[in-house]
């Protein structure tokens, strides 16, 4: 079994990562350091802040009626709409009056290890970066648009903060058993691409890859491909997810509080060591002890999806 040198208590240092944990190799940048952190925000041209404008506009235009009231809170207490990128010195001031988190650059996807210490010390990192026009649509690398519009309204909700401080603290405990993909699996279809049942029946989306997306905000709301499963979280952490499309499946909470219980007091020592390297479920699975709200057609998915060029439905 794999081990960790032994954190401080508050994570306060970046604790040593073990030669044998298994994460995904990626390439330091010379300019940052260990914690990955860039020296400052980077600095827009016009055409960068005028396509936040454009994507936020964008987004305002269909996230009314389909975001969670949360959400659209946060973005009224951050004021993410005043006009181009925001300002990561701002937005920390704010979030750290509400909730004791920060927003910090990063150059770029960060190893597994460093991104959950900084979610444990309540820090966001968010893409240094803005897409280009060319790629306005999709994006394969979070940027700040995706990171700061997706995420950081969500971090003004003082349960759903917590859950996210919890999750960065259980990515050590995930990395001592390799189970790195389990625990990226709960994030996926959470943090991600979670739904939640407002008031019992409103389905409304919370996870910041629906929340940054035109066509994911309708087709995991309204559409009739996905299924819409409330969330089993042994269940979840044994479930597959697309990661270059539509999802097949979104799991549905009763509340930031049910997903708190779900996740924060769940024994995942005794989890971990049950579950098997690999996933045991299909994306598009639906199984015999789930909680279907919506059984999907999943008729965009068997038409060929983003590739073939598939209407969402």
């Amino acid at each position: 079994m794999a081990t960790l040198a032994p954190p401080v208590p508050d994570f306060a240092t970046l604790p040593e990562l073990a030669a044998d944990v298994f994460t995904a190799p990626l390439r330091r940048p010379a300019h940052v350091g260990e914690d990955w952190l860039e020296p400052r925000q980077a600095d827009y041209s016009a055409e960068e802040h005028r396509i936040w404008d454009d994507l936020f506009a964008r987004q305002m235009e269909v996230l009314p009626g389909r975001a969670c009231s949360a959400f659209m809170a946060g973005l009224d207490k951050l004021d993410l709409g005043r006009g181009g990128v925001p300002e990561f010195g701002r937005l920390s001031e704010q979030l750290g009056r509400l909730t004791g988190w920060r927003v910090v650059p990063v150059p770029m996807l960060i190893p597994d290890h460093v991104f959950f210490w900084h979610l444990a010390n309540r820090r966001f990192p968010a893409g240094n970066f803005i897409r280009s026009r060319e790629s306005f649509d999709y994006i394969e690398e979070p940027d700040v648009f995706h990171d700061v519009f997706g995420h950081v309204p969500m971090l003004t909700d003082p349960t759903y903060a917590d859950y996210m401080q919890e999750y960065g603290r259980a990515g050590w405990k995930a990395m001592r058993y390799n189970r790195l993909k389990a625990l990226g699996a709960l994030y996926w279809y959470t943090v991600e691409f979670g739904l939640i049942l407002e008031g019992g029946t409103d389905l409304r989306a919370y996870g910041a890859g629906i929340l940054s997306g035109p066509t994911e905000a309708r087709f995991a709301v309204e559409g009739q491909s996905p299924n819409r499963i409330m969330l089993n979280v042994d269940r979840v952490m044994r479930t597959d997810y697309v990661i270059s499309d539509l999802q097949p499946t979104y799991f549905v909470i009763e509340s930031f509080a049910d997903l708190y219980r779900q996740t924060v007091e769940r024994d995942f020592d005794r989890l971990y060591r049950s579950l098997a390297p690999g996933f045991t479920y299909a994306n598009a699975a639906v199984i015999d002890v789930d909680n279907v709200l919506h059984r999907g057609t999943q008729e965009y998915h068997l038409r060929g999806g983003r590739g073939s060029g598939a209407v969402p439905v």
